[in-house]
């Protein structure tokens, strides 16, 4: 009579569970494993993962010297802004770096937990506050995202909530919560939220106080939850953290400068002929009046108390003078100048600017009051017929931009020079040659419409 042999049950390898109904498991060579271990070693994977990205992360972080010196590659001046970024990204970084680890020197009642200090920017605009933060980018390697406050609304309104800020940013990080909760959010704008007098209860500033106060727990630290794809074809959602995100702010904060001139003016209380007037006092510069800024200064131009008390650092940038302006236009790696040059380059012709002309082109800018913005609008104003012509014209082998004295006004002109046999002309013949007429009768000489 032959013995029955029992049945092996089948359990998971790693917690011992039994192989249920309900508890099914999944066979492999030499062992099976449960749902429960399945989703435990997918957690301890993914550890090791951000672990990876964290070391890969300290031999790549940059010194604030080293972060400062990248970003006088793309941004002209600026210095104090400059180094108050380099020493926020760098202390934020090397925070994250290192938290969870112990240092012997500290006894466990000595830790202390460091907190972020996310940064705030003022500064006219066409300063470069935006970028100074897209060149950032570039250097720390971590998702970024650059939004527009004026385009956000207090949930539950017709427009963009906040939420969508951090959406973005995880699309950056291609849909990889732990690399999106080290990255940085960007919102230009800023000062456009300030709320612009008292409202009544029953009135609501959804896109102003209403999408400050939205923010509040999103900057300090929040569990959001988002979509990972299209909800419609069965997206995940995922939820992130965005305590260890550094959130930086900007914005031009016009007539701020009277505010803090007003704190600083002493209030003249005496009436009649013989009070003291102040008409003489000399008006306070840009520069000197936010080197005295306190940030209550803030709560005057209408930046609520809680959303000023959560970004610790600020930093202001500077008006551009002329000099800076053209600084701008040739020494940065994108600077102007080299980018019209290039495109001028791909026809195969030569285009030079006189220092007469950049300088007039540099003070047109500041007449017009939009910074190093406007460079690029004067530069099209100038070069558009010559760059309409070009294409259809033959023989031109340099162009040359500079200025001239026209019925006691000075206009930018733009000369055409043309190239000898296919050769192109020598720029020491430029003044000599640019006034022999082209074929056709025509003298080359094109006014910009600058003039004053």
């Amino acid at each position: 009579m032959s013995e029955t042999v029992p049945k092996t049950i089948a359990v998971c390898s790693f917690c011992g569970a039994q192989k249920t109904p309900d508890t099914p498991l999944i066979a492999g060579n030499e062992g099976m494993i449960c749902e429960s271990c399945v989703h435990l070693a997918h957690q301890v994977v993914a550890n090791w993962s951000h672990k990876k990205k964290s070391a890969s992360m300290i031999t790549s972080l940059k010194t604030p010297v080293e972060i400062k010196q990248h970003l006088d590659q793309y941004v002209i001046g600026q210095d104090t802004a400059k180094e108050t970024l380099a020493v926020a990204v760098y202390n934020h970084y090397l925070r994250l770096l290192n938290q969870g680890s112990t240092n012997e020197c500290l006894q466990e009642t000595d830790s202390t937990e460091l907190e972020k200090s996310n940064v705030i920017m003022a500064g006219p605009s066409g300063t470069g506050k935006t970028l100074l933060v897209k060149s950032l980018a570039k250097v720390i390697g971590v998702p970024i995202v650059i939004a527009d406050a004026t385009t956000l609304t207090q949930a539950g309104y017709v427009g963009d909530d906040v939420d969508t800020v951090l959406q973005r940013l995880l699309e950056a990080a291609e849909g990889d919560v732990l690399s999106a909760e080290w990255g940085i959010v960007y919102i230009d704008e800023i000062d456009k939220l300030a709320r612009t007098g008292t409202h009544l209860a029953s009135v609501r500033d959804v896109s102003g106080e209403g999408v400050q106060q939205a923010l509040l727990k999103m900057v300090e630290g929040a569990q959001v939850k988002l979509s990972k794809g299209d909800k419609r074809r069965g997206g995940e959602e995922a939820v992130l953290d965005t305590t260890n995100i550094l959130f930086v702010v900007g914005g031009a904060f016009p007539g701020l400068e009277g505010i803090v001139d007003k704190r600083l003016s002493p209030q003249n209380s005496e009436l009649g002929f013989l009070a003291s007037s102040n008409e003489e006092a000399a008006p306070s510069s840009h520069d000197s009046v936010y080197s005295r800024f306190l940030p209550e200064d803030f709560q005057q131009f209408g930046i609520i108390p809680e959303f000023i008390g959560r970004f610790p650092v600020i930093t202001f940038l500077e008006e551009l003078d002329e000099a800076a302006l053209m600084s701008i236009l040739q020494e940065p790696k994108n600077a102007l100048v080299k980018q019209y040059r290039q495109l001028f380059h791909y026809q195969g012709i030569d285009l030079t600017f006189t220092d007469a002309a950049l300088r007039r082109i540099a003070k047109l800018a500041m007449d017009r009051g939009t910074g190093a913005r406007g460079l690029r609008g004067i530069m099209e104003s100038v070069l558009r017929k010559t760059m309409f012509e070009l294409p259809s014209t033959q023989g031109i082998a340099q162009c040359i931009v500079d200025e001239q004295t026209v019925n006691d006004a000075a206009e930018l002109i733009v000369s055409q020079i043309l190239g000898v046999e296919g050769v192109d002309a020598n720029p020491a013949d430029a003044e000599k040659d640019s006034d022999a007429p082209e074929e056709g009768g025509d003298d080359g000489l094109y006014t910009a419409g600058h003039g004053h």
